[in-house]
């Protein structure tokens, strides 16, 4: 999950601590879909009481992670082929129209942090070059200046981000550096139809080889 750099995670509350811990577990694979949520396994495990696990749960349900079930309690959203065909799907819109705003509005500040992040993405492997990739996606939608929107594309991003973790998805085959600078140099050329028709293309890709992966995992994931 992205976070802001300015937050000093010592002032966050404690159900914002554990959601962001539970969510980034989830989000990793480590928590397997359709596994039953046992609250007090994570109370314990994090130390806490459960009044900020019940509400880190609840967030975790607004983010389409975790779900309820009557007369089961929560669990971790499965895995099957119509939510990632939706989520890609949404995610190519949200992200699309997010980076058509930014671009007609977006300020300089919002410009320099789109090479920045293409620069870390170059310069780093693992779990860093991961991170440096959400930035990059994050930075893009960063100028729009409609926060339900921006907010829209972290969360599908990450859901995105699940489905390619679990599936071991690292993007082979393809020239992920040249799609992302294609992207960005449409961006910061101010180009309101290619840099999102990019974009669209690049999302639309990633969910087609996650869709081919899942189809051959499906059996192995259950």
């Amino acid at each position: 999950m992205i976070l802001d750099t300015h937050i000093d995670p010592a002032k966050l509350t404690r159900a914002t601590r554990v959601s962001n811990e539970i969510r980034d577990a989830i989000i990793a694979g480590k928590m397997r879909p359709g596994a039953k949520v046992n609250l007090d396994q994570l109370r314990d495990e994090y130390g806490v009481s459960l009044s900020p696990i019940r509400e880190a749960i609840s967030r975790l349900v607004a983010d389409r992670l975790v779900e309820f079930e009557d007369k089961k309690g929560f669990r971790i959203v499965p895995l099957c082929t119509a939510n990632l065909l939706e989520i890609t799907r949404l995610r190519v819109d949200f992200e699309a129209l997010a980076l058509k705003h930014a671009i007609a509005i977006g300020t300089l500040e919002w410009e320099s942090k789109i090479p920045a992040a293409i620069h870390h993405m170059n310069n780093s492997t693992g779990t860093r070059q991961a991170a440096a990739h959400d930035l990059f996606h994050a930075s893009l939608v960063r100028g729009c200046a409609m926060p339900m929107l921006r907010d829209l594309c972290l969360m599908l991003g990450n859901l995105h981000k699940r489905y390619a973790n679990i599936l071991n998805y690292d993007g082979a085959g393809r020239d992920m550096a040249g799609e992302h600078a294609a992207i960005a140099d449409a961006a910061l050329a101010r180009d309101a139809e290619l840099g999102p028709t990019l974009l669209a293309r690049h999302i639309e890709r990633t969910g087609s080889d996650l869709s081919a992966l899942f189809e051959k995992h499906a059996k192995d994931l259950k």
